[in-house]
């Protein structure tokens, strides 16, 4: 660890921060459970109650942390100084970046659609170009995509853009054979290959887009700061026109800004690191931040899925600083279109954050990412521990609705005793838990009034619109995704994993048979847990009835939180306005300029982009770059070469549709046989051309 970083001002205040925040939540948490334990019928002196009493003061204390965040990041963003912003200026230039400095820019993608990827990507080359900081910066496009067609559309895009904006040698395509470690492994084989070159690196997703002067303003600050190893921006969301992803990027500029200023002003230097919208010190990453595997079988063993905070914690464990820059600005990324798939991404993040179970008692790690750890545990977590609170308190409903009651004590009476009900313990408890929960918004709304925002959200009335609107929309959806989280973390305990498939990019809506699919089982759940309470004990019912008529309505709900014309007509009523939909960035009028730009086939012959196979196998420039891009002759064994002669024989007398997708990616492997595809298909005669590889001449 470097001694020169250990005595940190921020440390000391960080602490004292951390200890008055573990006060905060464990006070009101205990109090909570203690009155709750009197509401029960038998004042918790049962296994049972004292099982739902300690459930609750678990939820309460994660609940409690999201409010004491947001109070924190809502007293953060009113203060007219923060003396431990990281962004904070000391001067007009901030400091200079050195002339030998070099920073990657890098797009880890797999399957994504080029285009999208491509727009991205001039949209940030020609911020920075505008700016004059082009040359001081490359990007690198780590591909580990593994469909044929998206390999080679991806190569052809790239060259397509390196030749737009004439950035041969500074925008680079790689394209690894085999995806070991998904994202975490294509950077780290990024890091082996060219580390060296370069001072940073700004990993971005596929969606990411980032502005020229947000990212300047990232390498100076890390030229200010040596001793800061990751630089974390809090990336606004945008882009997405759908019901709900609209709702999201609403919550997201309406809320998100308070609560990335309060997980900055709990952790300070000992921040979390998301992955993606950072900048990171190169060496120090490539010395200290390797992964290794993790002992025992997927999923909670091999490799480590949610890289991120283990790569923070250890740069922090090495000495170095991690930091949430929470006030830069032009960080943007986009949401899931739809509930379906924003389930299935939080599948993948929740077998991931499962794992940190096994690395919070690592030898080394700071106190404040241990407890990082445990968020991200708890993210998930949470949800079973509801549905856990749910099945207790119903199994107590349901005991207390069939077993007679005994109003008589042990000793002689001659008159029973009869209960006595004590409504403000419950009315007290309930409105606690309101504002527990709702509080924030409030202050999201003062926060926005007090800083004059409110015209980027629509005017007043829009705002308070919007967060009513979402208020609904999120009390509809919470016992949904509770269900799915539930399940989620119960299956991967169980040692059931899950692949990593491709995000969707697009507004397409949920079908009727997928959303039935997916929340059938829950509307069934639900339909036969609301009747037997109904009949067992209405009291209950009534009390449970919100989350039953969410699981319910979760099928119509699911489809249509999924329409882009919903997300468009609400738009008009100036419901979920942001601040990038009433003053669209510069950097997103690039990427609607690209998108339209390459929406006409350049291919020619009338072979669609998405053919990347025939396109390849066809069109001369496009087979001469992609065999330019593989690597150099190799010589076969006779089996395997044998097996390459038969799909090309095969290719050239039955067409594309004779090969499947398997086969199609061991022919684009094979420089040799691709030219002999490509010369073999335009000897073909014109009929043949036609029919087989539907190749238009005319």
């Amino acid at each position: 660890m470097k001694r020169e970083f250990l005595n940190e001002p921020w440390r000391k205040i960080a602490a004292r921060r951390r200890l008055l925040l573990l006060i905060l939540v464990l006070a009101p948490a205990l109090t909570a459970a203690y009155v709750m334990g009197g509401l029960l019928p038998h004042k918790g002196r049962t296994l049972l109650e004292a099982s739902i009493i300690a459930v609750y003061c678990v939820l309460f204390i994660w609940i409690s942390l999201g409010f004491w965040t947001a109070l924190a990041g809502f007293w953060t963003l009113l203060k007219r100084d923060d003396r431990f912003a990281v962004s904070r200026s000391r001067g007009e230039l901030d400091a200079p970046i050195r002339q030998n400095v070099r920073t990657a820019i890098l797009f880890p993608v797999c399957n994504e659609d080029p285009e999208r990827i491509m727009a991205g990507i001039q949209a940030v080359w020609r911020s920075l170009a505008r700016l004059g900081a082009a040359d001081r910066f490359d990007i690198h496009i780590l591909s580990d995509s593994n469909d044929p067609e998206r390999w080679v559309q991806e190569e052809a895009a790239w060259n397509r853009l390196c030749n737009d904006l004439s950035a041969h040698g500074h925008i680079f395509y790689r394209r690894r054979r085999i995806n070991l470690k998904r994202k975490s492994g294509n950077v780290a084989d990024f890091c082996r290959r060219y580390g060296d070159h370069y001072t940073y690196m700004i990993v971005f997703d596929a969606d990411s887009v980032m502005s020229g002067e947000t990212l300047i303003r990232m390498v100076r600050i890390m030229e200010r700061r040596r001793n800061v190893g990751i630089l974390q921006t809090a990336p606004a969301c945008t882009g997405r026109e759908t019901f709900i992803a609209r709702a999201q990027q609403f919550a997201n500029r309406a809320y998100g800004p308070m609560y990335a200023a309060g997980l900055h002003h709990w952790f300070l230097g000992d921040a979390q690191f998301w992955g993606h919208n950072a900048i990171t010190r190169v060496k120090p990453f490539m010395k200290h931040c390797a992964l290794t595997r993790l002992p025992g079988k997927p999923p909670l063993g091999g490799d480590i899925m949610s890289h991120d905070f283990v790569e923070s914690a250890l740069m922090r464990r090495a000495g170095y600083s991690v930091w949430l820059a929470y006030d830069l600005e032009g960080s943007y990324e986009e949401v899931p279109p739809n509930l379906l798939n924003e389930l299935k991404r939080d599948r993948r993040w929740c077998q991931g954050n499962l794992q940190h179970l096994r690395l919070v008692f690592t030898r080394g790690i700071f106190p404040g990412h241990r407890a990082l750890f445990l968020n991200g545990v708890m993210a998930y977590g949470s949800a079973l521990l509801w549905f856990l609170f749910l099945a207790l308190a119903t199994a107590e409903a349901v005991s207390e609705a069939l077993v007679q009651p005994d109003y008589f004590t042990p000793t002689k009476s001659l008159f029973p005793v009869w209960p006595v009900w004590d409504p403000i313990p419950a009315l007290s408890l309930l409105a606690g838990t309101a504002v527990v929960l709702f509080l924030p918004k409030v202050c999201a709304l003062l926060l926005a009034l007090i800083k004059g925002r409110r015209k980027q959200f629509g005017g007043f009335f829009a705002l308070c619109g919007s967060i009513m609107t979402e208020v609904v929309l999120s009390t509809l959806l919470a016992p949904v995704r509770m269900l799915f989280h539930s399940k989620y973390v119960f299956l991967t305990l169980m040692g059931m994993g899950i692949g990593w498939g491709t995000q969707q990019r697009d507004d397409e809506g949920t079908s009727f048979w997928d959303a039935l699919r997916f929340h059938g089982g829950g509307t069934l759940l639900a339909l036969v847990w609301g009747a037997a309470l109904f009949q067992i004990n209405r009291v209950f019912f009534w009390w449970s009835s919100p989350l039953v008529i969410s699981l319910l309505l979760s099928i119509p709900v699911s489809m249509i939180t999924s329409r882009a014309e919903v997300g468009r007509f609400l738009r008009r009523l100036r419901i979920f306005v942001t601040p990038e939909e009433v003053r669209l960035p510069r950097e997103y009028e690039d990427i609607e300029a690209y998108l339209q730009s390459t929406s006409c086939d350049r291919s020619g012959f009338g072979i669609s982009p998405e053919q990347g196979f025939v396109r390849a196998a066809v069109i001369p420039a496009v087979n001469t770059l992609h065999r330019s891009l593989l690597r150099g002759p190799r010589s076969l064994a006779p089996e395997i070469a044998e097996r390459r002669d038969a799909l090309l024989d095969r290719a050239l007398q039955h067409g594309p549709a004779a090969l499947n997708k398997k086969e199609r990616k061991e022919l684009l492997y094979d420089s040799e046989r691709m030219e002999r595809l490509h010369h073999g298909i335009w000897e073909l005669p014109e009929e043949k051309l036609e029919k087989l590889w539907n190749v238009r001449l005319n």
